[in-house]
């Protein structure tokens, strides 16, 4: 160094902390750094985030099929199926880089469990004033409910039947609730689910007691049980929505009573596309946005089963995904 340079101080690596997969039942915390910035990016502080028991379930027991390791990847999800990983999708925080406009908002992103992360801007999307950032990790649940709705056609004055009184479950019977003159219940083998879907203001039912001759069914469940008596309920010509993901699990459905008679028919959902119809003047942006403003009800709170803090993480996700009463666990960074 001559005498006319000045040494420059080094380059400071930004860290944070992130949930990590780590074999069968196992999970841990990892120091990792931050990515460099680029321009356009944003840098989060996270709040919380949310616990999504039905996918994260299979993921923590390695119960992903190698067939669907890459439709299967979250977005900003490290490491490989099955393990190690880092998986999550319902991550709420505040902007503390990035344009002068986005530095304070509060945002959700489909990001893993982690305290601080760096993203592309379009990658977060800002929540509506009057939601809490505390119900906002119900998003990505809220985006797969919504995109259920218009998968199943639903019409004002149906018949629906909702199997599966988990938080998607919920959800979905709650929206079709909304539209007018719907006739809609739900139905879980778990009968303490009654209370918190009545407290949303839905009709529950266990499932040898749902109604008959529905136009729409939709089974939330992953039971493959909860099909069978979906196809037992439809009405003629009704439409069955598959939304449930089983992993590794072969599903049996019996198709030799009514279900030809009857002109069933059976389709898929999947959040990962929008439904044909909507496609023309809809995208992702726009499905998330509304996905957010759906969530302004105090009611929905009561999908939130418990909270726990970041740090004990480690040690407390296993009994979170074991419990059968957990709908939406809160992590709280």
């Amino acid at each position: 160094m001559t005498r006319h340079e000045t040494a420059q101080p080094p380059v400071m690596e930004e860290h944070s902390r992130a949930l990590w997969f780590e074999e069968t039942g196992r999970c841990g915390l990892r120091d990792e750094p931050l990515p460099p910035e680029r321009e356009g990016d944003v840098l989060v502080r996270t709040l919380y985030s949310g616990i999504s028991r039905g996918t994260e379930s299979l993921i923590f027991r390695g119960q992903v099929p190698e067939s669907e390791y890459q439709r299967m990847r979250a977005p900003h999800q490290a490491g490989q199926f099955p393990f190690p990983v880092k998986y999550g999708y319902a991550a709420v925080g505040v902007v503390e880089e990035g344009s002068e406009a986005a530095i304070g908002r509060q945002v959700f992103c489909l990001h893993p469990h982690q305290d601080r992360f760096r993203v592309p801007a379009p990658a977060v999307h800002p929540l509506p004033q009057s939601l809490p950032p505390q119900r906002a990790v119900l998003a990505a649940n809220m985006e797969t409910a919504l995109n259920i709705i218009w998968d199943g056609g639903i019409q004002p004055g149906d018949r629906v039947a909702v199997f599966g009184a988990g938080v998607v479950g919920l959800l979905v019977a709650w929206l079709a609730s909304r539209i007018a003159g719907t006739e809609v219940m739900i139905s879980d083998i778990e009968p303490e689910r009654a209370e918190i879907a009545r407290a949303l203001g839905l009709h529950f039912a266990l499932p040898d007691a749902m109604q008959n001759d529905c136009d729409v069914l939709i089974n939330a469940s992953a039971s493959s049980t909860a099909l069978a008596e979906a196809l037992s309920h439809a009405g003629f010509e009704a439409r069955i929505v598959e939304a449930s993901w089983y992993g590794e699990k072969h599903v049996e459905l019996p198709l030799g009573g009514a279900f030809h008679a009857k002109r069933l028919s059976v389709v898929s959902s999947q959040v990962g596309a929008l439904p044909p119809g909507r496609r023309a003047r809809w995208d992702t942006h726009r499905r998330m946005a509304k996905a957010l403003e759906l969530l302004d009800d105090d009611r929905l709170d009561r999908l939130i089963s418990g909270e726990t803090p970041f740090e004990t993480m480690a040690r407390d996700y296993p009994g979170i995904i074991r419990s059968s009463a957990t709908l939406c666990h809160r992590i709280r960074y």
